[in-house]
């Protein structure tokens, strides 16, 4: 959240920050696939990656430049959960539990608050939060089609990551605006290190196995401890406020999810 921030509020574009993340990623990973040589080109891949590699860091990226951390902290990882269940019940089948249910209620009731506030906001706030929903929503299908086709982690890692690399860089190289150019050092080698090797390669390939462990609804639910986090620091990082709405938001949110997680006395799985 905070590194995506600051790359938003860098001299680079969004767009530069999606191309050097994919050209590093896609060089690291086109290693891996010239030794494994796995299909490419199938309809299962093509899928995760529009999902989970295109639209997902397309609308994240962009909305980072109009909404600050502690909207995106609740709106990305807070609506999460509540949106893999709605996929995860239209793909999968999977009705999510009573104390799930309520979990999810108490998650979204944390974050109507943010809602509250964007009442008193400009219109390009709104707008920013608008794509953030939409990235979520993306990063979500990826999650639970991922649970559907059981795909191996690093299978679909890399896939999607070159895919989305000769899919995008094309278009950014001939189409898009660019900074790079210009941009000092520091804010090339940030998302080069942070988004290119942390985010899509050690991240991805530790989100992939977890979904095939948890699940995408129980990683869902965890992933809205997230809000907390990210936003507090945002104050000391970013000088960012926190207002009353978005730290009752940030407690009811951290709350539906240990809520929605809590095991039974049972332990009984089923239940969780």
């Amino acid at each position: 959240m905070l590194v995506s921030r600051i790359g938003g509020l860098s001299s680079l574009t969004p767009y530069d920050i999606i191309a050097i993340r994919y050209a590093v990623a896609g060089i690291i990973f086109l290693g891996v696939w010239l030794y494994h040589r796995f299909p490419l080109f199938t309809k299962q891949n093509i899928a995760l990656t529009l999902s989970g590699g295109l639209f997902y860091t397309l609308f994240v990226f962009v909305g980072f430049t109009f909404s600050p951390v502690s909207h995106a902290a609740i709106l990305l990882p807070g609506s999460i959960p509540f949106m893999t269940a709605l996929f995860a019940y239209f793909l999968l089948g999977e009705v999510p539990s009573k104390r799930r249910r309520i979990g999810l209620v108490i998650i979204a009731v944390g974050i109507s608050f943010l809602g509250f506030e964007n009442l008193h906001l400009q219109g390009v706030t709104l707008q920013g939060d608008i794509l953030l929903l939409l990235g979520a929503a993306s990063w979500c299908l990826y999650s639970v089609l991922l649970k559907k086709w059981n795909v191996a982690p690093l299978k679909a890692a890399t896939g999607l990551t070159i895919l989305t690399a000769l899919c995008f860089l094309p278009v950014y190289i001939v189409f898009l605006p660019k900074n790079i150019a210009q941009a000092p050092l520091k804010d090339i080698l940030l998302p080069a290190v942070y988004q290119g090797i942390l985010v899509s390669c050690v991240q991805m390939l530790l989100y992939i196995r977890t979904i095939s462990i948890l699940g995408p609804s129980r990683l869902g639910m965890l992933m809205a401890c997230v809000p907390a986090f990210a936003s507090i620091l945002a104050v000391p990082l970013l000088d960012e406020q926190l207002s009353y709405s978005i730290v009752i938001g940030l407690i009811f949110v951290s709350f539906g999810a240990y809520w929605g997680n809590r095991r039974t006395k049972s332990g009984n799985h089923q239940h969780l």
